[in-house]
């Protein structure tokens, strides 16, 4: 007898204890581990879906096992590389192993879907019996063990493949094809047998003699590639020479209009990277690399020019880019360079085309694969090489279980697969850098553009002066000079305000009341577009109110500015300049980053205005100028990364000026002009905001020089959420030493977000050998929480702390 070990997915008490299952004799040649099987949970007759872990001979459970209901899956959906993520995955996040198996496949393989034997030998004895002359054959639940037993022995001997098909989600894209009956010497008969003249068919039928092997093929590919009219095709299909048949198209992501480019010729400080980078590929070496580069210094043909290196040695590569906005020119550029090979992954695709893409890649049909975050799973074998670009972003770390971030994930896979790990950023985040320094990353400086252009000149404007704050408006008299001066040379600018919406704030100036959300202590933002009210936190909204809800007065004013207020103010300024805007407000459309960023770099808009989406990864030559409207806005935040956070966005953000030929100048405007992140970020000098900002954090014994990690608790009770806080601290005092820090409970910055009180601990410490084993036991001893209404988290090294 043949015992699986099976993880299930039971949402109401969840463990990383797998159970053991009997394989039935039906089923013996069929279960592997990676697959999907449903299997019996509990007394009743209730069926839940397992992944199978491990398969083995025999259990040590004295009593009598429960069979393996069915097979959901007739091969496995996860490789044993991923299955032993998912051990690490689920100890180092604080998560159940079946959120983590989920979270490697596409969202639509967790949805209800159905499942095809597909023919991939048409003209085998047992294919045709199995499918009894049809195209294909669904796998359900009714199917006897015999058939089964027959289809993975075909799968096995590659006569039968296995096809989704997800159900609402992801509709197949279906073409009409050619195919034929005939063979070889029959299609060479009826060509004989054919008229002198008769071109067209004469044409057709050698045509399909020399291509039998790839038929079906698709009308449109005859008629482009081949000139075969679709009327010499109708003329053969009534003649009895061919059969027209629905093929499945793989979707393409929209938005992707790459230029065919090849390797440029490189500066000295890019070749002493590609030297390094390379050597380590071809040695096997799981050596991580950051790229300390500045902005224009040509990291991203580093990039390309060491995945080459990869593909050469015929392995695959995996880049990472940290948010959608960044992904239309930077996968431009690599499918640009790399054509078929390169497959998209990340959350702006439809659940169809990441389907596919991810069905291309575990089919070994592409050799490179870009994308977010998520794109991390993705089923790519011998890795060669893994690129995180802006290592920095906080969008790698992920907010919900299993709170993973990608580049941990990526530095395991690098160690399995014995490949480098390359991190690029024009500034890096103070952990790797540190770990640099220590000689634990190779550090590589790119201190030059690649054009010898010099960094843009900066200039800080204080808006506290008198002459700017009597100013009407968000635009400092020397920002409005700059842009008309732009304007004037026919260049382009880009203006960044990190807060979306029109108003942060409706307040009533009689009584001084202020439209909060009702579900959380925050203030509602005015879009006037919508003519709404909108939370940014829970999505309420509601209409615009003509009077105070307190005083009821008509004296309503609106406080704060958003992109929205921004543009209205560029189009009263400068009404003939085009203005794209691009937030989460504006991109919410499928395929809308692409096509504002393609607008923009066709030169139909003079400015582009947006939030942090902008300030990274974005390369138009025509761009001069670059205004920050306040870049206070990430310096306020309640966050020990708050200085940091802002070094980055401004370094990042003025380093889209000037990057081709043309100078660049850079103004922010700012109510801080003395702070240290504003100042250095201005000199673009990462040296010295690296050390001052490693001494603060020394003071303040925060990462790099501490661990981290933060226990969240939140109930619709603010009592009851600061009982269950207090007894989580308890508990964890228990396993420290007196060398921890231990801080809360206290409750966060917005204390009620979507209905609950939110409260946390944070824990700092070196080193606590008891401290993990513990924060697992809170793991499973507050399950059952979550029936009263608590929600636990455990965040390990959190990127933001409120």
């Amino acid at each position: 007898m043949s015992v699986a070990e099976i993880i299930v997915d039971v949402p109401t008490m969840q463990t990383n204890r797998p159970f053991e299952y009997e394989i039935p004799d039906s089923l013996a040649e069929v279960v592997v581990a990676g697959m999907r099987v449903e299997v019996p949970f509990g007394r009743g007759k209730r069926k839940i879906q397992g992944f199978v872990m491990k398969v083995k001979d025999k259990s040590d459970f004295q009593g009598k096992l429960k069979p393996i209901t069915r097979v959901i899956d007739l091969k496995p959906v996860l490789s044993d590389e991923m299955l032993k993520l998912s051990y690490w995955l689920a100890d180092q996040t604080y998560s159940f192993q079946i959120s983590c198996l989920q979270t490697m496949l596409p969202s639509v393989m967790r949805a209800k879907y159905q499942q095809f034997v597909i023919p991939v030998v048409k003209d085998d004895p047992e294919v045709q019996a199995l499918l009894s002359n049809q195209d294909s054959l669904e796998i359900t639940s009714s199917l006897d063990d015999q058939t089964i037993r027959l289809i993975n022995k075909l799968r096995k001997n590659n006569k039968v493949d296995i096809q989704y098909v997800v159900k609402n989600k992801a509709v197949q894209v279906k073409r009409q094809a050619v195919t034929t009956d005939l063979n070889v010497i029959q299609l060479h008969e009826a060509k004989s047998k054919l008229r002198a003249n008769a071109s067209s068919q004469i044409k057709l039928l050698a045509f399909l003699a020399d291509h039998l092997q790839e038929l079906p093929i698709e009308y449109n590919v005859l008629e482009k590639d081949y000139g075969i009219s679709r009327s010499a095709i109708k003329t053969a299909e009534k003649n009895g020479l061919l059969k027209t048949a629905e093929v499945t198209k793989l979707r393409k992501p929209v938005g992707i209009t790459p230029e065919q480019t090849t390797k440029l010729a490189l500066t000295s400080e890019q070749q002493v990277a590609v030297d390094e980078i390379s050597q380590a590929i071809t040695k096997e070496s799981a050596q991580t690399f950051l790229i300390e580069g500045v902005t224009g210094s040509g990291k991203t043909e580093v990039y390309l020019q060491t995945i080459e290196k990869a593909l050469q040695q015929d392995k695959t590569a995996l880049m990472l880019v940290p948010e959608i906005s960044l992904t239309p020119q930077m996968v431009n550029r690599v499918v640009g360079r790399f054509g078929d090979q390169v497959a998209v992954l990340h959350s702006g695709l439809s659940n169809g085309e990441r389907y596919d893409e991810w069905t291309r890649i575990e089919n070994h049909e592409v050799k490179v694969v870009v994308g977010a975050r998520s794109a991390v799973f993705a089923p790519l074998d011998k890795i060669g090489l893994i690129i995180i670009d802006e290592e920095h972003e906080a969008s790698y770390k992920q907010d919900d279980n299993p709170r993973y971030h990608a580049r941990d994930v990526a530095l395991w896979r690098a160690k399995v697969n014995k490949c480098p790990v390359v991190l690029g950023s024009a500034t890096p985040s103070l952990e790797s850098r540190a770990r640099a320094e220590k000689g634990v990353y190779r550090l590589i400086r790119m201190k030059k553009r690649i054009n010898n252009q010099t960094l843009p000149h900066v200039q800080i404007v204080d808006m506290r002066d008198s002459e700017n704050s009597a100013v009407k408006g968000d635009f400092s008299p020397v920002l409005q000079t700059s842009i008309q001066e732009t304007l004037d040379n026919h260049d382009q600018a880009i203006i960044l305000l990190n807060r979306r919406g029109y108003s942060s704030f409706m307040m009533c100036r009689e009584c001084g009341f202020v439209l909060k959300c009702p579900n959380c202590d925050v203030s509602l933002t005015y879009h006037k577009d919508l003519r709404r009210m909108k939370c940014h936190y829970c999505g309420h909204e509601e209409p615009v109110p003509n009077m105070c809800p307190n005083c009821h007065s008509k004296k309503i004013g609106f406080y704060g500015t958003g992109t929205q207020n921004i543009e209205q103010q560029l189009n009263d300024l400068f009404p003939q300049a085009k203005v794209l805007r691009m937030d989460v407000d504006t991109t919410r459309r499928k395929g809308a980053h692409a096509k504002i960023l393609q607008q923009f770099g066709q030169h139909k808009a003079d400015i582009l205005l947006g939030t942090q989406m902008i300030a990274k990864g974005l390369d138009f030559p025509d761009v001069t100028l670059v205004g920050v409207i306040n870049a206070d806005t990430t310096l306020s935040l309640s966050d020990y990364r708050a200085s940091e956070r802002t070094f980055q966005l401004l370094t990042q953000v003025s380093g889209r000026a000037g990057r081709a030929q043309k100078t660049g100048h850079v103004v922010i405007q700012t109510f801080n002009p003395d702070h240290y992140a504003i100042k250095d970020a201005a000199k673009q000098d990462y040296e010295t905001f690296f050390k001052q900002e490693m001494y603060l954090r020394h003071q303040s014994n925060y990462t790099p020089y501490y661990f981290t990690t933060l226990i969240s608790v939140a109930n619709q009770d603010e009592g009851q959420t600061l009982k269950q806080a207090y007894w989580l601290k308890k508990q964890l005092q228990t396993a420290l030493s007196k060398d921890a820090i231990l801080l809360g409970p206290s409750p966060t910055m917005i204390s009620r977000k979507q209905n609950k009180y939110y409260y946390q601990i944070i824990v700092k410490y070196k080193h606590e050998p008891k401290l993990h084993e513990r924060l697992l036991e809170i793991l499973n001893e507050t399950q059952a929480d979550a029936k009263k209404g608590f929600t636990i988290a455990i965040d390990n090294e959190p990127q933001h702390i409120d």
